[in-house]
Protein backbone atom coordinates (compact mmCIF):
# COMPACT_ATOMS: atom_id res chain seq x y z
CA UNK A 1 0.00 0.00 0.00
CA UNK A 2 1.42 3.63 -1.00
CA UNK A 3 1.85 5.74 1.43
CA UNK A 4 -0.37 8.86 1.88
CA UNK A 5 -0.45 11.48 4.49
CA UNK A 6 -3.41 11.17 6.93
CA UNK A 7 -4.88 14.48 6.99
CA UNK A 8 -5.95 16.03 3.03
CA UNK A 9 -7.33 19.42 2.03
CA UNK A 10 -9.69 19.26 -0.69
CA UNK A 11 -9.61 22.81 -1.27
CA UNK A 12 -12.44 24.83 -3.32
CA UNK A 13 -14.92 21.73 -3.94
CA UNK A 14 -18.23 21.90 -4.60
CA UNK A 15 -20.49 19.53 -2.40
CA UNK A 16 -23.17 18.36 -4.72
CA UNK A 17 -22.69 21.06 -7.07
CA UNK A 18 -23.08 23.99 -4.69
CA UNK A 19 -21.01 26.58 -3.27
CA UNK A 20 -17.91 26.03 -3.44
CA UNK A 21 -15.68 25.48 0.01
CA UNK A 22 -12.66 23.37 1.71
CA UNK A 23 -12.94 20.27 3.09
CA UNK A 24 -10.37 18.98 5.54
CA UNK A 25 -9.94 14.97 5.98
CA UNK A 26 -8.28 13.72 8.94
CA UNK A 27 -7.90 10.69 10.80
CA UNK A 28 -10.87 8.88 8.64
CA UNK A 29 -13.32 11.74 9.07
CA UNK A 30 -14.03 14.80 7.83
CA UNK A 31 -12.74 17.30 10.52
CA UNK A 32 -13.42 20.54 9.16
CA UNK A 33 -15.62 22.13 6.34
CA UNK A 34 -15.11 26.18 5.78
CA UNK A 35 -15.71 28.68 3.02
CA UNK A 36 -13.09 28.38 -0.05
CA UNK A 37 -9.64 29.76 0.74
CA UNK A 38 -10.28 29.37 4.62
CA UNK A 39 -9.18 26.40 5.80
CA UNK A 40 -5.49 25.21 6.36
CA UNK A 41 -3.92 22.46 7.93
CA UNK A 42 -0.17 21.84 9.10
CA UNK A 43 1.33 18.74 7.38
CA UNK A 44 -1.54 18.35 5.04
CA UNK A 45 -1.85 17.20 1.28
CA UNK A 46 -3.69 20.04 -0.63
CA UNK A 47 -5.52 18.88 -3.18
CA UNK A 48 -6.80 22.17 -5.76
CA UNK A 49 -10.41 21.11 -6.39
CA UNK A 50 -11.07 24.00 -8.16
CA UNK A 51 -14.22 22.65 -10.73
CA UNK A 52 -14.95 19.66 -9.30
CA UNK A 53 -18.24 18.67 -7.83
CA UNK A 54 -17.81 16.54 -4.27
CA UNK A 55 -20.44 13.50 -3.60
CA UNK A 56 -19.96 11.01 -0.90
CA UNK A 57 -18.34 8.01 -1.98
CA UNK A 58 -20.34 5.73 -4.54
CA UNK A 59 -22.21 2.67 -3.26
CA UNK A 60 -23.05 -0.13 -5.64
CA UNK A 61 -25.52 -3.00 -4.73
CA UNK A 62 -24.86 -5.15 -7.44
CA UNK A 63 -20.97 -6.16 -8.64
CA UNK A 64 -19.89 -9.62 -10.24
CA UNK A 65 -16.61 -9.82 -8.81
CA UNK A 66 -15.82 -13.70 -10.10
CA UNK A 67 -14.17 -14.52 -7.43
CA UNK A 68 -14.25 -17.32 -6.18
CA UNK A 69 -14.20 -20.37 -9.19
CA UNK A 70 -13.84 -16.95 -12.69
CA UNK A 71 -10.92 -15.10 -11.76
CA UNK A 72 -10.23 -15.51 -15.40
CA UNK A 73 -12.77 -12.79 -15.54
CA UNK A 74 -12.12 -10.81 -12.80
CA UNK A 75 -10.85 -10.71 -8.89
CA UNK A 76 -12.14 -8.71 -5.68
CA UNK A 77 -8.34 -7.28 -6.21
CA UNK A 78 -8.94 -6.32 -9.79
CA UNK A 79 -13.16 -5.72 -9.46
CA UNK A 80 -12.60 -3.08 -6.70
CA UNK A 81 -10.03 -1.76 -8.54
CA UNK A 82 -11.99 -1.04 -11.15
CA UNK A 83 -14.88 0.41 -8.59
CA UNK A 84 -12.20 2.84 -7.22
CA UNK A 85 -11.49 4.39 -10.39
CA UNK A 86 -14.85 4.57 -10.89
CA UNK A 87 -16.04 6.53 -7.73
CA UNK A 88 -16.94 3.65 -5.43
CA UNK A 89 -16.16 2.83 -1.64
CA UNK A 90 -18.06 0.24 -1.10
CA UNK A 91 -19.63 -2.17 -3.31
CA UNK A 92 -21.71 -5.71 -3.33
CA UNK A 93 -20.52 -8.72 -4.20
CA UNK A 94 -22.81 -10.94 -5.95
CA UNK A 95 -23.83 -14.39 -4.96
CA UNK A 96 -23.04 -16.49 -8.50
CA UNK A 97 -19.52 -17.58 -7.90
CA UNK A 98 -18.08 -21.29 -7.91
CA UNK A 99 -18.79 -21.99 -5.04
CA UNK A 100 -21.84 -20.36 -4.75
CA UNK A 101 -21.74 -17.50 -1.77
CA UNK A 102 -24.72 -19.90 0.01
CA UNK A 103 -22.33 -20.32 3.41
CA UNK A 104 -20.90 -18.03 6.11
CA UNK A 105 -17.54 -19.63 4.62
CA UNK A 106 -17.29 -17.93 1.31
CA UNK A 107 -19.04 -15.06 2.60
CA UNK A 108 -16.45 -14.40 4.45
CA UNK A 109 -13.82 -15.57 2.07
CA UNK A 110 -15.16 -12.95 -0.25
CA UNK A 111 -15.07 -10.15 2.71
CA UNK A 112 -11.41 -10.86 3.30
CA UNK A 113 -10.47 -10.96 0.06
CA UNK A 114 -11.89 -6.84 -0.17
CA UNK A 115 -10.33 -6.12 3.42
CA UNK A 116 -6.82 -7.39 2.00
CA UNK A 117 -7.04 -5.82 -1.37
CA UNK A 118 -8.51 -2.21 0.26
CA UNK A 119 -9.95 -0.23 -2.70
CA UNK A 120 -13.35 -0.32 -1.56
CA UNK A 121 -15.65 -1.56 1.50
CA UNK A 122 -17.09 -4.88 -0.58
CA UNK A 123 -20.11 -6.32 1.31
CA UNK A 124 -21.14 -10.27 -0.03
CA UNK A 125 -24.40 -11.02 -0.92
CA UNK A 126 -25.54 -14.34 -0.06
CA UNK A 127 -27.37 -16.47 -2.22
CA UNK A 128 -30.95 -17.25 -1.24
CA UNK A 129 -31.75 -20.38 -2.36
CA UNK A 130 -28.66 -23.53 -1.90
CA UNK A 131 -26.65 -23.71 -5.22
CA UNK A 132 -29.00 -21.30 -7.00
CA UNK A 133 -30.79 -24.20 -7.59
CA UNK A 134 -34.38 -22.89 -6.39
CA UNK A 135 -34.92 -26.04 -4.71
CA UNK A 136 -34.27 -25.27 -1.17
CA UNK A 137 -33.76 -21.97 1.18
CA UNK A 138 -29.40 -21.45 1.43
CA UNK A 139 -27.87 -20.50 5.13
CA UNK A 140 -29.56 -16.97 5.33
CA UNK A 141 -29.05 -16.90 9.40
CA UNK A 142 -25.51 -18.49 9.79
CA UNK A 143 -24.15 -15.78 6.32
CA UNK A 144 -26.02 -12.83 8.44
CA UNK A 145 -24.39 -14.24 11.90
CA UNK A 146 -20.94 -14.46 9.83
CA UNK A 147 -18.00 -11.75 9.92
CA UNK A 148 -19.28 -11.00 6.71
CA UNK A 149 -22.80 -9.73 8.10
CA UNK A 150 -24.91 -10.08 5.33
CA UNK A 151 -27.85 -8.26 4.72
CA UNK A 152 -28.68 -8.54 1.10
CA UNK A 153 -29.55 -12.51 -0.50
CA UNK A 154 -30.17 -12.51 -3.95
CA UNK A 155 -29.71 -15.66 -7.22
CA UNK A 156 -28.74 -12.86 -9.27
CA UNK A 157 -28.54 -14.44 -12.76
CA UNK A 158 -31.41 -17.20 -11.28
CA UNK A 159 -34.83 -15.97 -10.59
CA UNK A 160 -36.63 -17.21 -7.53
CA UNK A 161 -39.59 -18.61 -9.27
CA UNK A 162 -41.62 -20.56 -6.66
CA UNK A 163 -43.79 -18.44 -4.85
CA UNK A 164 -43.31 -20.48 -1.98
CA UNK A 165 -39.49 -20.57 -1.55
CA UNK A 166 -39.62 -16.69 -2.43
CA UNK A 167 -42.27 -16.21 0.66
CA UNK A 168 -40.36 -18.31 2.94
CA UNK A 169 -37.00 -16.19 2.07
CA UNK A 170 -38.92 -13.00 2.70
CA UNK A 171 -40.20 -14.28 5.79
CA UNK A 172 -36.79 -15.40 7.05
CA UNK A 173 -34.55 -12.44 6.99
CA UNK A 174 -37.39 -9.76 8.61
CA UNK A 175 -35.64 -11.52 11.98
CA UNK A 176 -32.29 -9.58 11.31
CA UNK A 177 -33.80 -6.45 8.47
CA UNK A 178 -32.40 -8.13 5.61
CA UNK A 179 -33.42 -8.10 1.86
CA UNK A 180 -34.50 -10.30 -1.22
CA UNK A 181 -32.51 -8.49 -4.22
CA UNK A 182 -35.10 -10.58 -7.23
CA UNK A 183 -33.84 -10.98 -10.49
CA UNK A 184 -37.29 -10.91 -11.93
CA UNK A 185 -37.12 -13.35 -14.90
CA UNK A 186 -40.06 -15.61 -15.65
CA UNK A 187 -38.01 -18.28 -16.32
CA UNK A 188 -40.55 -20.40 -18.78
CA UNK A 189 -41.15 -17.09 -20.49
CA UNK A 190 -37.12 -16.21 -21.21
CA UNK A 191 -36.24 -20.05 -22.85
CA UNK A 192 -33.40 -19.54 -24.97
CA UNK A 193 -34.62 -15.42 -25.13
CA UNK A 194 -31.62 -13.72 -27.07
CA UNK A 195 -32.72 -9.63 -27.15
CA UNK A 196 -36.03 -7.64 -26.39
CA UNK A 197 -39.56 -8.96 -27.71
CA UNK A 198 -40.69 -7.31 -30.19
CA UNK A 199 -40.32 -6.05 -34.39
CA UNK A 200 -36.70 -6.02 -34.41
CA UNK A 201 -36.30 -8.94 -32.33
CA UNK A 202 -38.29 -10.87 -35.26
CA UNK A 203 -36.74 -9.00 -37.77
CA UNK A 204 -32.93 -9.72 -36.74
CA UNK A 205 -33.85 -13.67 -36.06
CA UNK A 206 -33.60 -13.31 -32.32
CA UNK A 207 -35.92 -15.32 -29.95
CA UNK A 208 -37.70 -12.47 -28.14
CA UNK A 209 -37.11 -12.04 -24.49
CA UNK A 210 -41.02 -10.41 -23.38
CA UNK A 211 -41.33 -7.47 -20.27
CA UNK A 212 -44.04 -9.37 -19.14
CA UNK A 213 -41.15 -12.34 -17.81
CA UNK A 214 -39.70 -9.10 -15.59
CA UNK A 215 -43.46 -7.61 -15.20
CA UNK A 216 -45.18 -10.45 -13.91
CA UNK A 217 -42.20 -11.19 -11.15
CA UNK A 218 -41.86 -8.32 -9.78
CA UNK A 219 -45.86 -7.89 -9.71
CA UNK A 220 -45.99 -11.25 -7.91
CA UNK A 221 -43.36 -10.74 -5.24
CA UNK A 222 -44.40 -7.03 -4.53
CA UNK A 223 -47.51 -8.60 -3.47
CA UNK A 224 -45.90 -11.22 -1.63
CA UNK A 225 -43.65 -8.56 0.18
CA UNK A 226 -47.15 -6.48 1.13
CA UNK A 227 -48.11 -9.94 2.45
CA UNK A 228 -45.45 -10.51 5.23
CA UNK A 229 -44.33 -7.19 5.81
CA UNK A 230 -40.11 -7.87 4.40
CA UNK A 231 -38.03 -5.83 2.55
CA UNK A 232 -38.17 -6.47 -1.29
CA UNK A 233 -35.54 -4.97 -3.94
CA UNK A 234 -35.61 -5.69 -7.56
CA UNK A 235 -32.51 -5.65 -9.42
CA UNK A 236 -31.91 -4.22 -13.05
CA UNK A 237 -36.21 -2.75 -13.77
CA UNK A 238 -35.85 -2.61 -17.64
CA UNK A 239 -39.30 -1.70 -18.72
CA UNK A 240 -41.94 0.69 -18.27
CA UNK A 241 -44.43 -1.99 -17.58
CA UNK A 242 -42.23 -2.53 -14.15
CA UNK A 243 -42.19 0.79 -13.52
CA UNK A 244 -45.59 1.26 -13.87
CA UNK A 245 -45.98 -1.91 -10.60
CA UNK A 246 -43.26 -0.34 -9.02
CA UNK A 247 -45.73 2.87 -8.68
CA UNK A 248 -48.53 0.96 -7.47
CA UNK A 249 -46.22 -1.09 -5.34
CA UNK A 250 -44.95 2.13 -3.53
CA UNK A 251 -48.32 3.47 -3.48
CA UNK A 252 -49.67 0.70 -0.56
CA UNK A 253 -46.49 1.80 1.29
CA UNK A 254 -44.82 -1.80 0.77
CA UNK A 255 -41.29 -2.31 1.51
CA UNK A 256 -40.22 -2.67 -1.71
CA UNK A 257 -36.81 -0.73 -3.77
CA UNK A 258 -35.92 -1.01 -7.27
CA UNK A 259 -32.28 -0.13 -8.99
CA UNK A 260 -31.68 0.35 -12.93
CA UNK A 261 -28.07 0.05 -14.54
CA UNK A 262 -26.44 2.44 -16.29
CA UNK A 263 -26.58 0.64 -19.89
CA UNK A 264 -30.34 0.80 -18.96
CA UNK A 265 -31.23 4.50 -19.00
CA UNK A 266 -29.06 4.95 -22.01
CA UNK A 267 -28.95 2.07 -24.40
CA UNK A 268 -31.49 0.53 -26.54
CA UNK A 269 -32.20 -2.49 -28.12
CA UNK A 270 -31.35 -0.62 -31.38
CA UNK A 271 -27.94 -1.56 -30.95
CA UNK A 272 -28.91 -5.02 -30.74
CA UNK A 273 -29.04 -4.96 -35.06
CA UNK A 274 -25.24 -5.01 -35.28
CA UNK A 275 -25.00 -8.54 -33.60
CA UNK A 276 -22.53 -7.26 -31.58
CA UNK A 277 -22.74 -9.72 -28.29
CA UNK A 278 -21.32 -6.24 -26.43
CA UNK A 279 -24.87 -5.52 -26.29
CA UNK A 280 -26.15 -8.71 -25.03
CA UNK A 281 -27.38 -8.47 -21.66
CA UNK A 282 -29.39 -9.73 -19.19
CA UNK A 283 -31.95 -8.33 -19.00
CA UNK A 284 -31.61 -7.29 -22.51
CA UNK A 285 -31.56 -3.57 -23.49
CA UNK A 286 -35.09 -2.18 -24.05
CA UNK A 287 -36.87 -0.10 -26.39
CA UNK A 288 -35.83 3.90 -26.44
CA UNK A 289 -39.53 3.81 -25.15
CA UNK A 290 -38.78 2.13 -21.85
CA UNK A 291 -35.05 4.61 -21.57
CA UNK A 292 -37.29 7.64 -21.31
CA UNK A 293 -39.62 5.81 -18.35
CA UNK A 294 -36.70 4.39 -16.59
CA UNK A 295 -35.05 7.66 -16.64
CA UNK A 296 -38.39 9.48 -15.47
CA UNK A 297 -38.79 6.98 -12.62
CA UNK A 298 -34.88 7.39 -11.55
CA UNK A 299 -35.64 10.98 -11.40
CA UNK A 300 -38.86 10.77 -9.15
CA UNK A 301 -37.36 8.14 -7.25
CA UNK A 302 -40.46 5.24 -8.03
CA UNK A 303 -36.55 3.76 -9.05
CA UNK A 304 -34.69 4.04 -5.64
CA UNK A 305 -30.98 3.61 -7.12
CA UNK A 306 -28.19 2.96 -9.96
CA UNK A 307 -26.41 -0.02 -9.89
CA UNK A 308 -23.83 -1.45 -12.22
CA UNK A 309 -24.39 -5.14 -13.07
CA UNK A 310 -20.63 -4.75 -13.63
CA UNK A 311 -20.61 -8.64 -15.00
CA UNK A 312 -17.16 -9.36 -16.79
CA UNK A 313 -16.16 -11.80 -19.30
CA UNK A 314 -13.13 -12.99 -20.76
CA UNK A 315 -12.71 -12.50 -23.87
CA UNK A 316 -13.51 -16.16 -25.75
CA UNK A 317 -16.85 -15.86 -23.93
CA UNK A 318 -17.73 -12.53 -25.63
CA UNK A 319 -15.80 -12.33 -29.05
CA UNK A 320 -17.91 -15.35 -30.42
CA UNK A 321 -21.16 -15.33 -32.43
CA UNK A 322 -24.13 -14.39 -30.91
CA UNK A 323 -26.02 -16.89 -29.56
CA UNK A 324 -23.01 -18.41 -27.83
CA UNK A 325 -22.22 -15.29 -25.98
CA UNK A 326 -22.39 -14.82 -22.45
CA UNK A 327 -24.75 -11.53 -21.00
CA UNK A 328 -23.16 -9.13 -19.34
CA UNK A 329 -21.77 -5.90 -19.31
CA UNK A 330 -18.36 -4.55 -17.18
CA UNK A 331 -20.18 -1.01 -16.03
CA UNK A 332 -18.45 0.24 -12.37
CA UNK A 333 -15.64 2.91 -14.12
CA UNK A 334 -18.34 4.59 -16.51
CA UNK A 335 -21.42 4.39 -14.10
CA UNK A 336 -21.02 8.28 -13.24
CA UNK A 337 -20.39 9.41 -16.29
CA UNK A 338 -23.49 7.63 -18.17
CA UNK A 339 -25.97 8.96 -15.19
CA UNK A 340 -23.91 12.44 -15.49
CA UNK A 341 -24.67 12.04 -19.55
CA UNK A 342 -28.53 10.26 -19.65
CA UNK A 343 -29.91 12.36 -16.02
CA UNK A 344 -27.62 15.79 -15.36
CA UNK A 345 -26.87 16.80 -18.64
CA UNK A 346 -30.39 16.40 -19.99
CA UNK A 347 -31.87 17.90 -16.75
CA UNK A 348 -33.70 14.93 -14.83
CA UNK A 349 -31.39 14.76 -11.98
CA UNK A 350 -28.98 17.79 -10.35
CA UNK A 351 -25.95 16.15 -7.79
CA UNK A 352 -27.90 16.19 -4.69
CA UNK A 353 -30.15 13.19 -6.88
CA UNK A 354 -26.79 11.56 -8.23
CA UNK A 355 -25.62 11.71 -4.69
CA UNK A 356 -28.87 9.97 -3.45
CA UNK A 357 -29.49 7.67 -6.02
CA UNK A 358 -25.73 6.53 -5.90
CA UNK A 359 -25.11 6.86 -2.67
CA UNK A 360 -27.30 7.61 0.11
CA UNK A 361 -29.87 5.42 -0.52
CA UNK A 362 -27.67 2.67 -1.68
CA UNK A 363 -26.39 2.28 1.47
CA UNK A 364 -29.48 2.65 2.90
CA UNK A 365 -30.86 -1.06 1.37
CA UNK A 366 -27.92 -2.14 1.53
CA UNK A 367 -28.00 -1.50 5.70
CA UNK A 368 -23.87 -0.67 4.49
CA UNK A 369 -22.99 1.37 8.10
CA UNK A 370 -20.70 4.73 7.54
CA UNK A 371 -21.63 4.99 4.05
CA UNK A 372 -24.05 7.36 1.49
CA UNK A 373 -23.59 9.91 4.76
CA UNK A 374 -23.23 13.99 4.38
CA UNK A 375 -19.86 15.55 3.44
CA UNK A 376 -20.39 17.06 7.26
CA UNK A 377 -18.44 17.52 10.19
CA UNK A 378 -17.71 14.52 12.05
CA UNK A 379 -19.10 11.83 9.15
CA UNK A 380 -16.72 9.40 7.81
CA UNK A 381 -14.60 10.62 4.54
CA UNK A 382 -15.61 8.55 2.03
CA UNK A 383 -15.89 10.99 -0.69
CA UNK A 384 -15.65 11.17 -4.59
CA UNK A 385 -14.83 14.07 -6.52
CA UNK A 386 -15.51 14.55 -10.25
CA UNK A 387 -14.92 16.91 -12.84
CA UNK A 388 -18.21 17.37 -14.88
CA UNK A 389 -16.76 19.49 -17.30
CA UNK A 390 -14.48 16.61 -18.52
CA UNK A 391 -15.10 14.27 -21.18
CA UNK A 392 -13.46 11.68 -22.21
CA UNK A 393 -13.26 8.37 -25.10
CA UNK A 394 -13.61 5.29 -23.00
CA UNK A 395 -10.82 3.05 -24.48
CA UNK A 396 -10.86 -0.63 -23.16
CA UNK A 397 -7.54 -1.08 -22.86
CA UNK A 398 -7.12 1.28 -20.03
CA UNK A 399 -9.60 -0.08 -18.00
CA UNK A 400 -8.66 -1.35 -14.10
CA UNK A 401 -10.94 -4.44 -14.66
CA UNK A 402 -9.70 -7.59 -15.78
CA UNK A 403 -12.64 -8.05 -18.64
CA UNK A 404 -12.75 -5.75 -21.44
CA UNK A 405 -16.64 -6.38 -22.54
CA UNK A 406 -17.80 -2.68 -22.22
CA UNK A 407 -20.41 -1.29 -24.44
CA UNK A 408 -19.00 1.84 -24.74
CA UNK A 409 -16.23 1.41 -26.27
CA UNK A 410 -14.93 4.66 -28.32
CA UNK A 411 -18.01 6.78 -26.79
CA UNK A 412 -17.25 10.18 -26.11
CA UNK A 413 -18.77 10.23 -22.09
CA UNK A 414 -19.29 13.11 -19.73
CA UNK A 415 -17.42 13.82 -16.65
CA UNK A 416 -14.08 12.24 -14.94
CA UNK A 417 -13.46 10.92 -11.83
CA UNK A 418 -10.64 12.99 -10.28
CA UNK A 419 -10.34 10.97 -6.92
CA UNK A 420 -11.60 8.68 -4.05
CA UNK A 421 -11.27 8.58 -0.91
CA UNK A 422 -12.35 6.06 1.18
CA UNK A 423 -12.09 6.64 5.32
CA UNK A 424 -10.02 9.60 4.50
CA UNK A 425 -7.58 7.85 2.14
CA UNK A 426 -7.23 8.00 -1.27
CA UNK A 427 -7.76 4.84 -2.84
CA UNK A 428 -7.42 6.58 -6.87
CA UNK A 429 -6.00 10.02 -7.91
CA UNK A 430 -6.24 11.00 -11.44
CA UNK A 431 -7.08 7.14 -12.29
CA UNK A 432 -4.37 5.84 -10.37
CA UNK A 433 -4.52 3.11 -7.36
CA UNK A 434 -2.78 4.54 -4.01
CA UNK A 435 -4.08 1.01 -2.65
Amino acid sequence: MSEHPATWLLSGVRPLGGAACDLLLRAGSIAEVGPAGSLGAAGAEVLDGDGLVALPGLVDLHTHLREPGREDAETVETGTAAAAVGGYVAVHAMANTDPVADTAGVVEQVWRLGREAGHVDVRPVGAVTAGLEGERLAELGAMADSAAGVRVFSDDGRCVSDAVLMRRALEYVKAFDGVIAQHAQEPRLTEDAQMNEGELSGRLGLRGWPAVAEEAVIARDALLAGHVGSRLHVCHVSTAGSVDILRWAKSKGWRVTAEVTPHHLLLSDELVSTYDPVYKVNPPLRTRDDVDALRVALADGTVDAVATDHAPHPVEDKECEWAAAAFGMVGLETALSVVQDAMVDSGLLDWAGVADRMSVRPARIGRVAGHGRALAVGEPAHVTLVDPAARRAVDPATLASRSRNTPYAGMSLPGRVVATFLRGRPTQLDGKLTS
